[in-house]
């Protein structure tokens, strides 16, 4: 049975900390990276594999395995895809067939058959994103990045030496080095896929014929806010999954050769996705490509069921495998695409070939020499099941298709017809080479600054976004700004964002409400700006009834006039992209003077507020009316010492699993919250409890007390 024994502990020997090999290795491995920019949040290692086992980082947090939606606030829709996924490279040298892979079933030691790629650098990252924005991808600004966030990875499936297979039982290196350039974007309409490029030098002295590359991969569709199968009435197990291939055309008539995997029953809807693999192009025209896939059961090399896919066991059967594809099937023990019909834990591996850099004869077979490189990318895409639809089917993989069909479109760029070639009309900037990765642009977020007080949250912004050039008809084609606030609560009916306000230009398209509303004015009704921590903002908007002690986010977008004679519509900025969190609440008393008792909220608690969470971890109540600086003591009816909570104004809620710190909400500084667990670890019982509020900076002492009803 695998369930979460396996990644909490073999998987630490190798991705919890530096893998010991025998001989030198260049560069550290790192593990902490994921794209962090868009709605799938997907580890990238610097030595070949993806994904991170769902490990605790060194700080003790939980980064996305390959997690879609990453940023929405619906914890249904928060729902993991794989545990790890990896590159397989392989060829034939002198004859023999030779695989090297980052990953492969069922093993987790260090130096074992399978880790065969090794860190050559650290890895870098840089992102498109102008260094005049208060994003946070700003500060890895660079004029040669080609996404929001790019991961440039390099390592090796060699030693010392191009033949040094430093260690590693059955390993025989190609003597390839390996660039890796992932790509993520923050689009609303391009958030959901990582562009994976991969670049394979021949570092040897052989030459390397037919090159096959591929992603193997451990799906594993499951929501971990959903119960695990060992809590009482869960649910959560790896064996209810089931894969295809959907070979369905997209527009262009190009079959999409999509790998994928999806949940069967959707854990009761908390699990309602798709993850698929696929690849985009290569430095090899796809005509001369062919696209694999293979499936077969975790660890499973003898499979009586389905005979066909079973596991290979060495190099010569993972070329086999990489070479050719799994053969469909008929009858009730398959789908009705041709394809295993019987749940379980199920893996995946798609492949593409030949590539090399030169053809032989009729480009049935390339070769790499020495020196040479050759390219290939590809995708990993989400998509949400489309609605209305049961059962696995195209229909239902909507979404997906998507999704897909616009990495298909950012790697294609100038290449519209995928031939590799430019033909006439498709130099758009006439630099004679292909130009790859261009996606519309709406305008960036607004840079955005908030203020909170109780009941009140004030949202100052920039005009950056209205200098903003469309990158393709390089007009400033800025429209608009859409506010949108959200409270988080246990219903997750309500949506995750509500429109407060849309303002536009006056220009006859829209509303065409102008910015009067929201404008900054001097005492002469003229357009000014306000000065707040050095930085000049030109808008405010004030949300007034907002209630105290409630999670709430909001966000600024910007959004364009559209192109009709390009046939592209309106396009907005991200909603995640300038998220604010806050807490309203009663600002901290100096030391002016501390003149209303402190006092609990909500009093008494029964049960669960709404702002709860799933679990008797993620409940709380707040303190209120509290000094800057400030010690709180928590007794039983009968005297006995519950809990101390030590309080300052710079308090983010660190000790509260209901809220999520490193997300940084803006908090009022008079408030904290308590989540109801005592000192010695424990839940406390329904009763009249008694509190103290020390000042620290005064030594005044008032007190209070609250019921819990649960």
């Amino acid at each position: 049975m695998r369930f979460f024994f396996l990644f909490i502990i073999s998987i630490l020997q190798i991705v919890g900390q530096q893998r010991t090999m025998n001989k030198i290795q260049i560069a550290s491995d790192e593990y902490d990276k994921f794209t962090s920019v868009g709605n799938l949040g997907l580890t990238v290692t610097n030595f070949g594999i993806l994904g991170n086992g769902w490990n605790r980082m060194e700080d003790g947090s939980i980064h996305p395995s390959c997690q879609f939606k990453q940023q929405t606030e619906i914890v249904r829709e928060q729902i993991e895809h794989f545990s790890y996924a990896g590159l397989w490279v392989g060829g034939i040298v002198n004859g023999e067939r030779r695989v090297s892979t980052s990953i492969v079933d069922g093993v987790f030691e260090s130096g074992s058959e399978g880790f065969e790629f090794f860190a050559t650098n650290p890895i870098t990252i840089q992102s498109s994103i102008s260094s005049t924005t208060q994003d946070s991808m700003a500060q890895f600004y660079s004029p040669e990045a080609v996404s929001h966030q790019d991961m440039l990875v390099d390592f090796k499936d060699y030693g010392e030496t191009n033949s040094d297979n430093q260690g590693i039982t059955n390993h025989n290196p190609l003597g390839i080095d390996i660039r890796l350039e992932s790509y993520a974007w923050n689009y609303s309409y391009a958030d959901a896929f990582v562009i994976l490029n991969y670049t394979f030098k021949n570092s040897s002295s052989d030459t390397i014929k037919n090159i096959y590359a591929g992603i193997w991969a451990d799906p594993s569709v499951a929501n971990f806010n959903y119960t695990d199968y060992y809590t009482p009435g869960g649910g959560f197990t790896w064996y209810d999954n089931l894969n295809g291939f959907d070979e369905t055309e997209d527009e262009a008539g190009f079959k999409r050769n999509i790998a994928y995997q999806y949940d069967v029953d959707g854990d009761d809807g908390w699990a309602e996705s798709y993850i698929g693999m696929s690849i985009l192009g290569s430095s090899i025209p796809m005509d001369y490509l062919t696209t694999n896939y293979s499936q077969w059961v975790w660890t499973n090399s003898s499979n009586s069921d389905y005979p066909a896919y079973s596991m290979p066991l060495n190099d010569n059967e993972r070329y086999e495998k990489m070479i050719t594809s799994v053969p469909k099937g008929t009858g009730p023990e398959y789908t009705s695409d041709g394809y295993p019909a019987l749940e379980n834990s199920w893996l995946f591996l798609v492949s593409s070939g030949p590539m090399g850099s030169l053809p032989i004869a009729d480009s049935t077979a390339w070769i790499l020499p020495p020196g040479d490189s050759c390219s290939i990318a590809f995708v990993v895409v989400c998509g949400l099941w489309s609605d209305g639809f049961s059962g696995d089917s195209p229909d239902r993989r909507g979404n997906l298709f998507v999704n897909y069909d616009w990495a298909q479109k950012a790697y294609n760029g100038e290449d519209k017809n995928r031939n590799n070639v430019l033909d006439d009309g498709e130099d758009v900037n006439n630099n004679q080479i292909i130009d790859r990765y261009i996606l519309p642009a709406p305008p960036p977020a607004p840079n955005l600054h908030l203020e909170i007080e109780s009941q009140k949250v004030t949202l100052y912004w920039q005009k950056n976004a209205e200098y903003f050039l469309d990158p393709i008809s390089q007009i400033a084609d800025f429209e608009g700004y859409r506010i949108y606030g959200a409270t988080k609560t246990d219903n997750e009916s309500l949506g995750e964002f509500s429109l407060l306000l849309e303002v536009d230009k006056e220009n006859d398209i829209g509303y065409n409400t102008g910015f009067s509303m929201v404008a900054i004015t001097n005492a002469y009704g003229e357009e000014d700006s306000v000065l707040i921590n050095d930085v000049y903002y030109h808008y405010k908007f004030e949300n007034l009834g907002v209630k105290d002690g409630w999670l709430n986010y909001y966000t600024i977008t910007a959004y364009d006039q559209g192109d009709p004679d390009a046939n592209l519509k309106s396009l907005e900025s991200s909603v995640y992209a300038n998220r604010v969190y806050v807490y309203p609440g009663k600002e901290a008393f100096n030391q002016s003077g501390w003149d209303q008792d402190p006092i609990v909220y909500p009093n008494p608690f029964k049960g669960q507020a709404l702002w709860d969470g799933y679990g008797s971890r993620s409940k709380m109540i707040w303190f209120r009316n509290l000094p800057e600086k400030a010690e709180i003591r928590i007794f039983s009816l009968a005297g006995d010492l519950v809990d101390i909570i030590q309080h300052d104004e710079s308090y983010k809620g660190s000790d509260i699993n209901n809220i999520d710190s490193q997300k940084n909400p803006l908090m009022s500084g008079g408030e904290h919250a308590w989540d109801m667990i005592t000192m010695h670890d424990q839940d406390t019982g329904s009763g009249l409890y008694l509190f103290t509020v020390e000042d620290k900076k005064s030594g005044e002492i008032k007190e209070g007390k609250f019921l819990l009803i649960k």
